[in-house]
């Protein structure tokens, strides 16, 4: 049951990362109008609980792109914690 729940919550922290990494190919790609982008605002939708939550730890004047990137690299150090878990469960 335990080994369930790592690989659900690993697939869970895949997604939001690769959404976190669309996210910011769209947002080079689009430049100004990524705004009126659908397929932008979605991701902005899923990734938007990990960014709020990164951007509460760090100092308020913190820009938009550096929540972005913070969050990617706890994604991912996240998801090498729970491959490692589940490994040794």
């Amino acid at each position: 049951m335990s080994l369930f729940l790592i690989s659900a919550l690993r697939a869970l922290v895949e997604m939001l990362a690769l959404c976190l990494l669309a996210q910011g190919f769209l947002y080079l790609m689009a430049g100004q109008k990524r705004a009126g982008n659908v397929i932008y605002r979605f991701f902005a939708l899923l990734t938007d609980p990990p960014r709020r939550l990164v951007a509460r730890l760090l100092p308020a004047k913190t820009s938009a792109l550096t929540v972005g990137v913070i969050s990617f690299v706890l994604l991912f150090l996240l998801w090498i914690g729970l491959a490692l878990a589940r490994k040794f469960v």
